[in-house]
């Protein structure tokens, strides 16, 4: 296991240097991100930062997960509700 992880709802995630959240969590198999607050499910899709579809809440600020550095024990959840 990787010395580089953080903590996704309870799951240890591993990353590789200037990897960002959304990259290592795809890589974990991590597909969606839950709901944000209106409702709408959230996704790593453009991978640019322009379409916001992949925010997270990294120790309790939302970012945008496929332009944010994933960083060694960072919190990160969903900004709202996890579906399904």
């Amino acid at each position: 296991m990787s010395d580089r992880t953080f903590d996704w709802m309870g799951q240890e995630i591993s990353f590789r240097e200037g990897e960002s959240f959304a990259a290592a969590l795809d890589a974990a198999g991590t597909r969606t991100f839950g709901s944000d607050p209106a409702g709408n499910p959230t996704r790593y899709f453009c991978g640019i930062g322009a379409c916001q579809s992949c925010l997270i809440r990294v120790d309790g600020v939302i970012r945008e997960a496929c332009i944010t550095p994933a960083r060694t024990g960072a919190q990160v959840g969903p900004v709202g509700k996890i579906d399904g």
